[in-house]
């Protein structure tokens, strides 16, 4: 690719749009696939992050915690474990063996706090794109 600039512009707007999509699917009560969606942005900006900073391709993988180390990004550790914590509603939101008790965990209650924290990395990640 000769401008990385814009494969990073393409992963932060297509996080944008899935950010959007997760908080319809809250508002619309899907929340095991709100969650599933919440994934899809924190990965998508990584992916920009590991971009921004090695200027290669990121890892057609899934795993948040690998894509973090592949950044080179520092986060707190309270930060790594969600991330560890979401890559699992990549899977559990997918495959039907897990997606029943992964759709009676998604309360309300557990998506909403999730999303607050999903947010706070949203930002997160975003300001360090942009520094």
């Amino acid at each position: 690719m000769e401008n990385w600039n814009d494969l990073i512009q393409y992963w932060r707007k297509t996080a944008k749009h899935d950010y959007e999509t997760m908080q319809g699917l809250f508002t619309l009560k899907r929340h095991c696939d709100s969650l599933f969606y919440g994934h899809l942005v924190l990965e998508k900006l990584l992916k920009a992050l590991v971009v921004k900073q090695t200027r290669n391709y990121p890892k057609p993988i899934h795993n948040l915690l690998i894509l973090l180390k592949d950044s080179n990004v520092q986060l707190s550790p309270k930060d790594v474990d969600f991330l560890a914590e979401v890559s699992k509603f990549n899977i559990k939101a997918r495959y039907p063996d897990y997606k029943l008790a992964f759709y009676k965990l998604c309360t309300r209650k557990y998506t909403q706090d999730k999303i607050k924290r999903i947010d706070a990395l949203y930002e997160k990640l975003c300001a360090t794109l942009k520094a």
